[in-house]
């Protein structure tokens, strides 16, 4: 699985020595690292990108002048669910809780295990690849669903509720075969062979 398949990971740092340190040891994992040494250029970086934004955010707690906690909300603001993992200092513990509370990823207390960083990522890109796979599933299903016309709609539904042709087609005030012309194209475009089926994809 190369880098680019399993995601970005933003990192954002202000000592340089640290960023050097982290985007080695990712890329010995094969992640690709886009390194950045304040909050400004990542989210320049994230506005540029085209949406949906795949990868995983790891934010320092303490940087100047735009706090890593000030970077998490800016994303959150931007509406990106993309996991965000924390590096604090001791101090930073319960700024970091309430980052998780808000909806962060984890955080990690340093001095870390490199180890330990690395597989929390991975672990996050998961998710992250888990999300994204969801949302575009739940795109094509609005997007068969959006293409019914109103008739296939109404015998859709009845054919979910497991109604027979000739029930729905009394309902309806149309021909059996009418019905039978409408079922088809319903599991034509919503890609189903039967009622099961299209009752799944009405349940999402």
């Amino acid at each position: 699985m190369s880098a680019v398949s399993r995601g970005q990971v933003y990192l954002v740092d202000d000592e340089a020595a640290v960023r050097d340190a982290l985007a080695f040891l990712l890329g010995s994992r094969g992640l690709a690292v886009r390194s950045f040494a304040g909050g400004a250029e990542l989210l320049a970086a994230v506005d540029a990108t085209p949406r949906p934004l795949a990868g995983v955010f790891v934010l320092d707690v303490r940087m100047e002048p735009m706090s890593g906690l000030r970077v998490f909300d800016e994303l959150v603001a931007r509406r990106l669910r993309n996991p965000v993992l924390f590096l604090s200092g001791h101090g930073d513990i319960p700024m970091a809780v309430e980052a998780l509370k808000n909806g962060a990823f984890d955080f990690l207390e340093k001095p870390y295990s490199d180890n330990a960083l690395a597989d929390r990522i991975e672990q996050a890109l998961a998710v992250d690849t888990a999300m994204h796979a969801t949302d575009a599933r739940s795109a094509e299903r609005s997007a068969r669903l959006a293409s019914l016309t109103e008739r296939e709609a109404e015998v859709m539904h009845r054919v979910a509720a497991g109604k027979l042709n000739k029930v729905i087609a009394d309902e309806l005030h149309v021909s059996v075969r009418t019905v039978e012309v409408h079922r088809a194209r319903v599991y034509a475009k919503l890609g189903v062979r039967s009622a099961a089926e299209v009752a799944t994809v009405l349940a999402g």
